[in-house]
């Protein structure tokens, strides 16, 4: 007998589409991972991985995670030129339903459904604020995603923003001179210039130069080799992103109340997990001045689960059968 399936999953960001299928019992299968830059489109996306796995069948619902703000809607993804809308998504697919949601408010419905060997404490372990006070989820890949989730006795509602698109606020004077660079570059600075890939590498070639070094590294993935293996500027630039990851992640604390805890999420932060744990991330998050007592009680974790979107878009699709 052939699997009955609630719906389709999928988490679309700026460098990858990930889909997968929801079984009766709420599992998730059949993930397949698709490169974004190979499709023209997500529905080009979505018909080869349904062709790939049911045929001509089609799953009742579809909940897909997106890397930008869904207005009305519909989303004009931020870092890919993709123009999607649940209703053209139903229209090409037959869909009962479909729910576009932000890519970072499906990780926060996910959060508190992981279990422990999905998360690792980062600093102290604390209780936070009790299972009903609110969480904030926030993450740095090819662009930087906020969101938070309000949490009570009728259920969880996730509030996704554009938090990554706030200004971003130097805390010393070589963060003046980052700031002042990139104020050169590109304009305005937001939190996303620097938590970034590419604003990884925005750091480590300014910290080069001002120690009038040639940047050897070609990119941020070569910057995050190089510093784990013991290059100095390099080093020092992870080091600096875990900082300033940090300030973002306590500051986004406060402006939630996220007493349930702040759980780090994105591409880049699993691979600076020895340096998250042991480095200035922490102390940086605490040092918030005359609030430095109330986010000292806020435990902070890195995600590990490698696809926490798909988690948190099928909880929602749980939800959409529920209605």
């Amino acid at each position: 007998m052939k699997p009955r399936y609630l719906g389709l999953v999928g988490d679309v960001g700026g460098t990858n589409a990930r889909f997968a299928l929801v079984d009766g019992d709420g599992r998730v299968r059949n993930l397949h991972v698709y490169p974004a830059k190979d499709y023209g489109s997500l529905s080009e996306v979505i018909a080869d991985y349904l062709q790939r796995t049911m045929g001509r069948a089609r799953p009742p619902r579809a909940v897909i995670a997106v890397a930008g703000p869904v207005l009305d809607g519909e989303i004009a993804f931020t870092n890919l030129d993709w123009h999607v809308s649940e209703g053209d998504l139903l229209a090409t697919f037959e869909f009962e339903a479909v729910r576009l949601i932000n890519d970072f408010a499906a990780q926060a419905l996910a959060c508190p459904r992981l279990e422990a060997d999905n998360l690792r404490t980062i600093g102290p372990t604390l209780r936070g604020g009790g299972p009903d006070c609110p969480i904030v989820v926030l993450g740095a890949g090819t662009g930087f995603g906020v969101a938070a989730l309000a949490r009570g006795a009728l259920g969880d509602v996730a509030v996704a923003t554009e938090g990554g698109h706030a200004a971003f606020a130097p805390n010393d004077d070589v963060e003046v001179e980052i700031w002042r660079r990139m104020h050169v570059k590109y304009g305005r600075v937001s939190i996303e210039r620097l938590l970034s890939g590419a604003g990884l590498f925005d750091i480590y070639s300014i910290l080069a130069d001002l120690k009038q070094e040639e940047g050897r590294h070609a990119d941020e993935r070569a910057v995050t080799e190089a510093g784990n293996a013991g290059d100095p500027t390099a080093s020092e630039a992870l080091d600096r992103f875990c900082a300033i990851l940090g300030s973002v992640a306590g500051d986004l604390a406060l402006s939630f109340g996220a007493r349930g805890g702040a759980f780090i999420s994105g591409g880049i932060a699993p691979r600076l997990a020895e340096r998250l744990a042991s480095g200035g991330f922490r102390r940086r998050f605490e040092d918030k001045g005359r609030l430095s007592p109330f986010v000292k009680e806020i435990p902070t974790a890195l995600v590990l689960h490698p696809y926490p979107a798909l988690i948190g878009a099928a909880r929602e699709l749980e939800q959409m059968e529920r209605l």
